[in-house]
């Protein structure tokens, strides 16, 4: 005979009701209480609810008389229990607890039987040391932890919700929160004393040294460890597998509120992680002197934005940090705090951070260190005014001080030479921009430790960080894998044989160009970079002041001119007209244009008549746009016409500034067929799907655009001084350009044309771009050599990183 449906189906007693379900158990099983109580001996901190009649109201466990021992298996009872506090609450991952709980007083707990050792056994994290009331489970922790560092859930958002899922109608259990703050700080700092096998080493957790709880790159050189110690006998070929490539920055968003200070808050660990041991740098930097970080060269605006009314009220506006270039991670002891307080932000801080990184580094080891604003800190004034702690023991000749490729941008033409990474020996492709991932990750952050005390958000920041460079180190080889297959090998094939190529069209040359860069290579101070221009382009702008000083000079001798527009104010208004007209397409500009021209047809009428007569003469088109109305600039009258004063002095002013004219739209020509050569290479390679592709093809249309109106630009004054010179070719000094010219440096070799363009091999007729020509040819040689040489130093530092990975793992224990 089957039992009632309201009879315990566990015990089949008629008096136990069957009342009782859990929702942290599989299925939902109705039990009795005593039944329930055996069966959750194991499983204390499960949610119960209990039916009242009417519905399933909550419980605890304790309500119906499970008592929790310590220091025994589950279901054994202690001979001599020692009940712990009355009030006593366990926080787990499914909400708050209250437990009734024994401690263990018998021979069995030995060595073990303080009370927060025995719930450290149990899982549970004691508040206290002594006559602890709360805990907090391994598993809650771990659950806050993983939250925190891959979602950045702040405390009190995940103490909330442990509060919601105990009791969701507004009746909250007891104020847990500066317990709950309290263990998850100790927690994080002992899992990174265990991670770093403190526990085992000589002299115990007290012997911790500087950096040593930091998550170390396996990949950068450290000889004896990943390379051997006799890598300074290297080639001077291989030399360059060696480096130590460093970026360091400062972010902004990082700020933390005048809230606590260092005696209240402490923190756990100073300096043995990530962040550098907070009393002496803030020692030193109540000695440092302000200095000016302004500048005009870079347009980044991150200085300027922290010392605004944005940082009033903040202890530190952000923080500096170094990493590696390459593999990102954050190197050790190499994160500070920024201040601003009396002293605006100043390099003093930049100037600690990174030769803290240093004293992690060989000495010997060739740096590169790349920094946004590198060009105003290169050899920083009070790096010998450092305290011992920090000061530089390195030599100075084996660093190279760069720029990162996307910020090198922002900074004028003199540091994008002197400091970019495409031209640095031994840089590979590394680009220097890997710091700025790292901030990405940290973003999140910000909010959660805005306004925390000192100790307690440098605790929580190296928290992060460790979990930064965990996660770097776990996916190193998987990512050094993909980076290997996915471009070196072929991409230095290809430009070794568009380099070849180049190098044997411009035989005669190559040696020189040698020379230059193998000396700027070896020691770029004082020498003349292969990279820049040696020889000055005039402009129009230069060209027009030059013929306006002459005119002023014989105004100055008594010879006055005809018209407060000067003569040659009076062409280049023309030839700006010109310009103008090729580029109209809208209607109200259209407007603007006819303006425009009305001003020009009044200075026509004083100084060429003769053009005003050819206009009158001449029957316009019916429907005839204002872009397409003949202007009728001396270039346009007859011969004879030209012979008369003053048209044969406006003449020779126009010839002069079409000579410039051609001169400058060349170049341009030049330099936007190179862009588009990098475009296509650039949509080939890397675009991807509709979208993608639409923005690659929108660059090349305006890019192609571009190259339409530099030619035009040529063409027309090519014809102009054609027909200046009475209509002899042979006289105007440029070669003609016809539409087969207009291609890049190697697209002859793509098409039937098997010689490359005279655009890029000669310049005019008579020579007069040949200056400026073999500028360009040098300089484009000397970067097409670059890249040859940065491919591969890729690829072979690629397979050197992939050797020193196993051999750091199987040396260092994590």
């Amino acid at each position: 005979m089957e039992s009632s449906p309201d009879v315990c189906r566990v015990c089949k007693d008629p008096t136990a009701a069957s009342s009782i379900r859990c929702q942290d158990c599989f299925g939902d099983e109705m039990l009795c209480e005593g039944c329930c109580v055996d069966r959750h001996a194991a499983h204390p901190l499960h949610r119960i609810e209990k039916w009242n009649g009417q519905f399933f109201e909550k419980c605890q466990l304790s309500e119906l008389g499970l008592r929790v021992q310590l220091g025994h298996r589950p279901r054994q009872r202690c001979a001599v229990p020692r009940a712990a506090h009355s009030n006593f609450w366990v926080l787990h991952t499914n909400g708050f607890h209250r437990v009734n709980v024994d401690i263990c007083g018998c021979e069995h707990a030995g060595v073990s039987g303080a009370p927060d050792i025995q719930m450290l056994q149990a899982g549970w994290f004691p508040a206290t040391d002594d006559i602890p009331r709360t805990c907090v489970t391994f598993a809650c922790l771990d659950l806050f932890l993983t939250l925190t560092l891959q979602a950045k859930t702040t405390m009190y958002d995940f103490y909330s919700i442990l509060e919601k899922m105990t009791n969701h109608t507004g009746i909250k259990p007891p104020n847990r929160y500066p317990v709950f703050l309290r263990v998850c700080r100790e927690y994080r700092h002992l899992l990174m004393l265990k991670r770093a096998g403190r526990g085992h080493e000589a002299g115990g957790v007290m012997a911790t040294k500087p950096g040593g709880l930091a998550v170390l790159c396996p990949c950068c050189p450290r000889p004896g460890v990943n390379i051997s110690n006799d890598w300074e006998k290297a080639s001077p070929e291989c030399r360059f597998l060696y480096i130590m490539f460093l970026a360091i920055d400062a972010c902004f968003w990082l700020k933390r509120r005048l809230v606590s200070n260092e005696i209240k808050n402490a923190p756990l660990g100073p300096g043995w992680s990530y962040m550098v041991e907070s009393a002496p740098y803030r020692e030193f930097l109540r000695t440092a002197t302000n200095q000016n970080e302004m500048s005009t060269c870079s347009g980044l605006a991150a200085l300027d934005y922290a010392n605004t009314k944005f940082s009033r009220g903040y202890s530190a506006t952000g923080v500096g940090m170094g990493v590696c270039a390459c593999h990102e991670f954050v190197q050790p002891t190499g994160v500070g705090d920024l201040q601003k307080g009396e002293r605006y932000y100043s390099y003093v801080n930049m100037d600690y951070i990174y030769t803290s990184i240093l004293r992690h580094i060989h000495a010997g080891l060739p740096k590169i260190v790349s920094y946004d604003i590198v060009c105003q800190c290169e050899v920083p004034p009070c790096v010998k005014e450092l305290p011992p702690l920090v000061r530089l023991r390195a030599v100075l000749r084996l660093w190279r001080f760069v720029v990162p490729k996307m910020h090198i941008h922002s900074h004028t033409q003199a540091c994008q030479l002197a400091y970019s990474l495409n031209t640095v020996p031994g840089s590979a492709q590394t680009d220097g921009e890997g710091i700025e991932r790292s901030w990405a990750h940290l973003g999140g952050v910000a909010s959660n430790t805005r306004e925390m005390g000192p100790g307690s958000r440098e605790d929580v920041l190296n928290c992060h960080l460790g979990n930064w460079n965990w996660g770097k180190l776990i996916n190193l080889g998987e990512f050094s894998r993909r980076l290997w297959h996915y471009l070196p090998k072929e991409e230095y094939e290809t430009q070794v044989e568009s380099f070849t190529n180049f190098s044997a069209q411009q035989a005669k040359r190559v040696p020189e160009w040698t020379r230059l860069v193998e000396e700027w290579d070896a020691d770029p101070t004082g020498k003349k970079s292969p990279y820049e221009a040696s020889i000055h382009r005039v402009t129009e702008k230069e060209v027009l002041l030059q013929l306006e000083k002459a005119e002023a000079e014989r105004v100055a001798a008594g010879i006055p001119g005809i018209h407060a527009v000067s003569p040659s104010s009076f062409i280049a208004a023309g030839l700006e007209v010109e310009d103008e007209q090729s580029e109209i397409s809208i209607v109200a500009l259209r407007r603007k244009l006819t303006r425009t021209v009305g001003r020009l047809r009044t200075l026509q009428q004083t100084y060429t008549p003769a053009s005003i007569m050819a206009l009158n003469a001449r029957e316009a088109p019916e429907g005839e746009h204002i872009e397409n109305e003949p202007l009728f600039l001396p270039s346009a009258l007859s011969a004879e016409q030209l012979r008369e004063e003053p048209l044969h002095g406006l003449a020779v002013i126009e010839d002069c500034l079409c000579d410039t004219q051609c001169s400058t739209a060349l170049e341009d020509l030049r330099r936007h067929l190179l862009v588009k050569s990098r475009v296509l290479t650039y949509k080939r390679l890397q675009a991807r799907h509709q979208g993608a592709n639409t923005r690659a093809r929108a660059i090349v249309e305006r890019n192609e655009g571009s190259i339409r109106l530099h030619s035009e630009k040529y063409q027309d004054a090519w014809e102009a001084k054609r027909r200046l010179a009475g209509g002899d070719p042979a006289r105007v000094g440029w070669s003609v350009l016809r539409a087969q010219d207009i291609r890049g440096m190697s697209d002859g070799e793509q098409s039937n044309v098997r010689e490359i363009s005279w655009i890029w091999t000669g310049a005019g007729l008579s020579g007069t771009d040949e200056p400026n020509m073999e500028d360009a040819l040098r300089i484009e040689w000397s970067k097409a050599h670059a890249r040859c040489r940065r491919w591969d130093e890729e690829t072979k530092l690629l397979r050197e990183e992939q050797h020193r990975l196993p051999i750091f793992l199987n040396s260092v224990k994590y």
